[in-house]
């Protein structure tokens, strides 16, 4: 008979931190039927061993374990794996679990209960980072946007609006939407999974308790993704998402961050661009940025306005809480309405 959840965990070289991991998974409180799926991709250490180990101990008390994996001599990525341990699952709900991560107890009863009343949602949970003070301005992003912001600021550097490890969904929304993308090292599966979600229309929940220990590692493999891949994926979306709904727009920003904005757009989403904003005076007093690249005679010339002077819809380009509440004030100032009169991107 199928489990009601089926806890999914890619594994790669996770000796040091899978025992606190397991653990987390055996003292889950929920009441209904669980299993674990492992899938190891290519462990070198002695995760295979740990996991042995732990499935006497789960099965022991109701948790089914299924592992599989591979012995290849490189991983073949997380994607891979995740797909591959869904696809070894039977569950009806799938919770998302990475190796190094730790649950707290009722993670799965509380966002099994969210799941229910939105079959079409990926759900996510507050988080506590290991360790505490590694990415602070992150961590308070993850757990402090507003219900609406969960939709409107998918757009910005920070990813996902409800972080990948914390992600709990129905198989069946899983299946309409996926399987994650297997370019392996170097691909930001979770991103393109989440934005191909919100293509299909899907919500974004999250239970408003701390249900994950979220580790913070250097080398883990969402660092392996470059910047500008990212970068590159963002802008894409925005356009499909945003842009192409607008008939015109100012950037918030006539600095690095606007300027490298203006100049990744399309040619259609940048004539688009009616002015940049700022409250620099040194840049507002220059008059205009000239997009010396374009091969367009005259070269483009975008005026640089005071944002009291621009108007919206306005795509910022400045990074949240880094200004010292100095643009969510200015923003307010505008009386202006997220994902109506502004988005973020920074």
């Amino acid at each position: 008979m199928p489990a009601q959840v089926s806890i999914i965990l890619p594994v790669h070289d996770a000796e040091p931190w899978l025992d606190e991991c397991l653990r987390s998974v055996l003292q889950q409180d929920f009441q209904g039927s669980m299993e674990l799926s492992v899938f190891n991709d290519g462990s070198k250490d002695k995760s295979m061993t740990i996991i042995e180990k732990w499935k006497v101990k789960l099965e022991g008390s109701g948790i089914l374990v299924v592992i599989g994996g591979h012995n290849c001599p490189s991983p073949r990525g997380v994607g891979y794996a995740k797909n591959q341990a869904i696809a070894q699952s039977s569950g009806s709900y799938l919770c998302f679990l990475d190796s190094d991560d730790v649950m707290m107890p009722q993670r799965v009863r509380l966002q099994h209960e969210a799941a229910a009343r939105h079959p079409t949602s990926i759900i996510g949970c507050q988080v506590r980072r290991e360790p505490p003070n590694s990415t602070e301005r992150y961590t308070r992003w993850i757990n402090q946007l507003a219900p609406d912001q969960l939709l409107t600021q998918v757009f910005t550097s920070h990813g996902p609006t409800v972080v990948m490890p914390t992600w709990f969904c129905s198989r069946a929304w899983f299946s309409h939407v996926g399987p994650f993308d297997e370019g392996g090292r170097g691909v930001p599966e979770d991103l393109l999974f989440f934005y191909d979600h919100l293509r299909r229309g899907g919500g974004v929940v999250r239970v408003d308790q701390s249900l994950l220990l979220y580790r913070f590692r250097p080398g883990a493999a969402t660092q392996s993704v470059l910047e500008s891949t990212i970068w590159t994926h963002r802008v894409c979306f925005l356009e499909e998402r945003a842009l192409r709904h607008w008939a015109t727009f100012t950037i918030w920003n006539a600095g690095r961050q606007g300027r490298r904005l203006y100049r990744s757009l399309s040619e259609g989403a940048r004539r688009k661009v009616v002015a940049f904003c700022d409250v620099d005076e040194k840049k507002i007093q220059k008059g205009f940025y000239c997009y010396e690249e374009s091969q367009e005679r005259p070269k483009p010339r975008v005026p640089i306005l005071h944002f009291r002077a621009a108007r919206p819809p306005f795509v910022i380009c400045v990074k949240l809480d880094l200004t010292g509440g100095a643009l969510e004030d200015n923003l307010r100032s505008l009386h202006l309405q997220e994902g109506r009169d502004f988005l973020h991107f920074s």
